[in-house]
């Protein structure tokens, strides 16, 4: 039963981004909206944005670099480590689990670490994978996009995100123990 559903899914998301290349085009083109201009006009207005966005991603990079190489982050983590063992949350993934609402690409890189150290297959990279896909770079999200259309009180938007990012990585922390741990 369950091999069937893994199936369906997996057959079902080989089709999924062909149908979106081409179905969101077409869509355009029916709607008699100039799509290649459009998408030249969006893809100018991305590179802007990366271009502002550059220097606060380096600072973000450089001081969790910093953080760990002076070993600070290691102390923190032995501080938090038995309150972390009191609710089965594992202190591999709590880097993770900080860096994720700042940065993605900081956090894919941490998680790629966790797969290099521990393993695809280890429970510590099966967290952070779920981690990962279940939370949002919730403080890059009200910089940019908010930024970029005016938004200047975020505050509310803010406390939303990082409920829903607190209850995403420990959601990811329970649901994989219980599909994953032996």
């Amino acid at each position: 039963m369950m091999e069937s559903v893994v199936e369906i899914f997996n057959t079902g998301a080989k089709y999924i981004i062909p149908l979106l290349l081409a179905g969101i085009p077409c869509y355009g083109i029916l709607r008699k909206v100039k799509v290649y201009e459009v998408f030249v006009e969006g893809a100018k207005d991305g590179f802007d944005i990366a271009m502002r966005i550059i220097p606060y991603l380096v600072a973000i990079l450089v001081a969790i670099g910093m953080f760990r190489a002076s070993g600070a982050l290691d102390m923190f983590i032995s501080a938090v480590s038995p309150v972390l063992d009191l609710i089965g949350f594992p202190s591999e993934n709590l880097l993770l689990a900080l860096m994720r609402p700042l940065s993605g690409g900081g956090s894919f890189g941490l998680l790629s670490d966790l797969v290099k150290e521990y393993g695809a297959d280890s429970l510590f990279a099966k967290i952070g994978a779920t981690m990962f896909g279940s939370t949002e770079t919730t403080f890059y999200v009200l910089a940019v996009y908010f930024g970029s259309v005016g938004i200047k009180r975020v505050r509310h938007a803010l406390i939303a995100g990082l409920i829903a990012d607190t209850v995403g990585v420990l959601s990811s922390v329970y649901i994989c123990r219980f599909l994953f741990e032996k």
